[in-house]
């Protein structure tokens, strides 16, 4: 097969994540290997820097200086949460064709993939040979096709190691606390946070996903029970749980909530859904000690706790992208395929299998409706990686004198 000889552009979209460099760099140093590829190009603020051709040129970035940042959580060339319509897309396209960029990576989750097939729906209009390459990306897990997606496995990490401590502390310190995770549609970043539990009264003792409905006086139910089984009760929620008639919960606690553009119930950086279930508790359960947490951007792109095996594929999948862009299909989403217990293969599907809709936890995944599986911490348990330790002191009471 012939190659083709032009420019490469890449670009960053969406939420960043601890490892989301890493597939940059895979790509821009994966291409170096390739004559044809005459420069290669970064986008700054991804979908408007290509709009507005704000590029610079990685060629001539150094190796090491491009090692350091793949190390460096959050979007090096910085991203864009603008959705870009077809009219932008046709722009975007002419612009990839005045600089002759023949070769277009995107790393991003639903939107970037279906930017990919649109620009590559333009080239194949115009007959401009162009090709087009969408590498993942997502905290959420949720882009279809692929097994599990680069840049869940660090969020992951980081939520049940945050979720181990806030175990301890609701030892040390018994009360009820509810921590919630990001996930509108999809709950694997919220279950990750059972990877804190080693002991039988471990917390966290309930958790609530957005697949299954969200009721509030079984939730209010849960939490009594746990409290008088343990003394306390640690709760991990998604920022996205429904009703029964998929009405985010927050409505329901909450005479006044924020939405964004569309209309859609702001959720995400939010201490809302937190604060209101926390006056629930303290005033349907009188329970004094009640706190909460958002967590918010920081799982996204927490530096210093990044998982080997996210950071390993993350790269790879970058790397791949040459790879197919080079020797294979005109287009695709690079997706990961898992292979034993564990190892994982890489192949390139059709964008039209990636893009329009979400992937949800499947329901074996999920137990009753506060609690998840052993397939799925079989799922989860090596994107995360190791775990830091997590001890009890083991010594025997010392008996009464006093009485």
């Amino acid at each position: 097969m012939d190659k083709i000889t032009g420019k490469a552009v890449i670009a960053q979209g969406g939420g960043p994540t601890a490892v989301i460099n890493q597939s940059l760099v895979g790509a821009v140093l994966q291409a170096r290997r390739y004559p044809h590829i005459t420069n290669f190009y970064g986008a700054v603020n991804g979908v408007e820097g290509l709009m507005n051709e704000r590029f610079i040129d990685l060629t001539q970035a150094s190796t090491h200086n491009l090692e350091v940042v793949a190390q460096t959580p959050a979007a090096g060339l910085l991203s864009s949460r603008h959705k870009p319509t077809k009219d932008d897309c046709a722009r975007i396209f002419e612009v990839l064709k005045a600089h002759g960029i023949r070769y277009f990576f995107y790393i991003g989750g639903n939107d970037s993939a279906e930017t990919c097939k649109i620009v590559n729906e333009n080239a194949n209009a115009a007959g401009y040979e162009l090709r087009v390459i969408h590498i993942p990306k997502t905290i959420d897990n949720d882009l279809l096709a692929t097994d599990h997606c680069p840049g869940y496995g660090s969020a992951a990490k980081f939520v049940a190691q945050a979720f181990a401590g806030v175990n301890l502390d609701n030892r040390s310190l018994p009360g009820v606390y509810i921590g919630v995770v990001m996930g509108r549609h999809a709950g694997f970043l919220t279950a990750a946070s059972i990877f804190a539990r080693t002991y039988d009264d471990d917390g966290p003792h309930l958790v609530y996903l957005p697949e299954k409905a969200f009721d509030r006086d079984r939730f209010l139910g849960d939490v009594e029970g746990v409290v008088k089984k343990f003394g306390r009760c640690v709760v991990a929620v998604s920022e996205g749980v429904c009703d029964d008639k998929g009405e985010p919960i927050i409505t329901k606690l909450m005479d006044d909530v924020e939405r964004d553009a569309h209309g859609n119930v702001q959720l995400s950086g939010l201490t809302s859904l937190g604060d209101a279930l926390v006056q629930t508790v303290k005033k349907e359960l009188k329970v004094k000690r009640v706190r909460s947490d958002t967590f918010g951007y920081l799982q996204r792109s927490f530096l210093g706790c990044i998982s080997f095996i996210d950071a390993q594929e993350a790269r790879e999948v970058g790397e791949w992208a040459l790879q197919f862009a080079t020797w294979h299909d005109v287009d695709g989403s690079v997706i990961i395929e898992r292979a034993g217990d564990y190892a994982v293969r890489y192949r390139l599907e059709r964008l039209d299998a990636v893009t329009g809709g979400t992937k949800e936890m499947p329901p074996d995944f999920i137990e009753g409706d506060n609690m998840v599986t052993v397939a799925f911490k079989n799922y989860a348990r090596p994107l995360l990686g190791t775990m830091p330790p997590n001890e009890r002191i083991h010594a025997p009471e010392v008996e009464k004198i006093m009485g």
